[in-house]
């Protein structure tokens, strides 16, 4: 009897799971703040493909960003650069203001003890919330490609890519590796989102949690490029933040995509157990 009542309430969780899923995203598609950071996501490749039009010296090689000289020869190569350009900062940036304010932001506006009466439960809320931010990694990825796929459309010519072993793949398999490039950089975004998670329980200050998730990654990237530290670098969460370049080859090489996927699993683990010890145990009725 016990055992037929517990499945019916595991049935009943699931839609309102669902339906907790579908009304955390449109509320956080429905923020202006939201649209806001990825219309300046979206700008990052635009600035850059009218930079190179309108300048009539053309990049040198080896100055600027990466594939930065590789523009005017094949617009493509606009959402590479603009994607490079994004991954030290303004993407941590914008995930770091999504994932800082998703418990503490209902903790200060009043609205998580709400929450928390839904038969859904902390643990789920938890998950709900998680994938959320995830779910804004990946759209603030897309939005970075897509714009500058458009831009490189409009303003230089498109043709047959060459990649960095020197071989040669036509327009359709180009945009099937900006689409692997997308979901690397999606990827390696996702152990910081947990991270900034677990900060976000810590505060009912979204700002602090914000600034502080924001701080990490910067932190974790200096770190990063210190020799004196190089035995850490394998365990930073940005470690392999740039390590895409693999999937320009030709084969491509996969290492660097399952040791990125490895390592943000971890974090992931880690910061997420430390973000449902710390939910699940905290006062938040008061």
């Amino acid at each position: 009897m016990r055992a037929v009542q517990a499945d019916e309430v595991h049935t009943a969780r699931q839609p309102l799971l669902l339906a907790l899923l579908a009304s955390e995203l449109t509320l956080l598609f429905r923020r202006r703040r939201t649209w806001a950071m990825l219309v300046a996501l979206a700008a990052v490749p635009m600035l850059i493909a009218v930079a190179v039009r309108v300048t009539a010296v053309e990049p040198p090689p080896g100055r600027g960003p990466p594939f930065l000289d590789s523009i005017t020869s094949n617009g493509l190569f606009v959402a590479v650069t603009a994607l490079v350009v994004c991954i030290p900062l303004f993407l941590p940036l914008t995930v770091g203001v999504v994932a800082g304010d998703s418990i503490a932001g209902e903790s200060q506006s009043g609205t998580l003890r709400y929450l928390l009466i839904a038969p859904a439960g902390r643990a789920r809320l938890l998950v709900v919330k998680y994938a959320v931010v995830a779910v804004f990694c990946a759209c603030a990825t897309l939005t970075i490609a897509l714009a500058g796929t458009l831009i490189g459309l409009a303003l230089f010519p498109v043709g047959p890519v060459t990649l960095l072993s020197g071989d040669t793949i036509e327009i359709g398999e180009s945009l099937i590796r900006l689409l692997l490039i997308t979901s690397y950089i999606t990827i390696s975004l996702l152990g910081f989102a947990a991270i900034g998670l677990f900060v976000s329980t810590l505060t009912d200050v979204p700002v602090g949690a914000m600034a502080a998730t924001v701080v990490l990654s910067i932190v974790s990237q200096v770190l990063d490029n210190l020799p004196q530290l190089e035995w850490l670098h394998p365990w930073l969460f940005t470690h392999y933040w740039l390590g895409f370049s693999d999937l320009l080859r030709q084969p491509i090489e996969w290492s660097s995509l399952a040791s990125n996927a490895l390592l943000q699993l971890g974090y992931l683990a880690v910061f997420g157990a430390l973000a449902f010890g710390r939910f699940t145990t905290r006062d938040v009725l008061t």
